[in-house]
């Protein structure tokens, strides 16, 4: 079962990034290109029945396996970085953190008008991201069809404050 495989490769790293921490690390999991092959087969066999226009991957380690899930779906990519990243017009959206606040942004024509909008990224945790993430994709006019993780942390609820967005939430790995 993938999940088992994930959970057996991926390292955690205590008190990162800040004390009290125990930061859930995928980096392994980029060792083993059969993983990496059959986690990008799982994440697209969970989406068979959504209609996905496009996959947006969040920085940094949404691109790893958004890129890869976007190539296997056959849609475009569009990677949703950190303020001051991407080189064209941009659109911005701020959030709070657990540990002080960021700012997200994506150029102002990464998405179509209705486009449905697959949103990846490698961890869900507290949900403050993604749904900065679903915020623009909103502002652009299109619609957030569902989100994509490879890890899933239950216990911090980011599940419930993804769902006015949309109740299609995947991950492969749950803790």
């Amino acid at each position: 079962m993938i999940q088992d495989q994930i959970k057996q490769v991926i390292r955690d790293v205590p008190d990162f990034p800040k004390p009290g921490i125990i930061f859930k690390d995928i980096t392994p999991i980029l060792k083993n290109p059969a993983l990496c092959h059959e986690i990008t087969k799982a994440l697209a066999q969970q989406l068979v029945n959504l209609q996905i226009d496009v996959v947006a991957g969040i920085e940094s380690r949404g691109f790893l396996f958004g890129l890869a899930l976007a190539q296997q779906l056959g849609v475009p990519f569009v990677p949703i970085r950190k303020a001051g990243k991407l080189p064209y017009k941009t659109i911005q959206q701020s959030y709070d953190l657990e540990y002080g606040s960021a700012t997200l942004e994506v150029h102002e024509d990464a998405f179509g008008l209705d486009q449905k909008v697959l949103i990846h990224d490698d961890l869900l945790a507290t949900g403050g991201t993604v749904v900065a993430a679903s915020a623009l994709v909103q502002k652009l006019g299109a619609q957030v069809a569902g989100y994509s993780f490879l890890i899933n942390l239950d216990f911090l609820n980011g599940k419930e404050r993804l769902k006015t967005f949309s109740e299609h939430i995947f991950s492969l790995a749950d803790y």
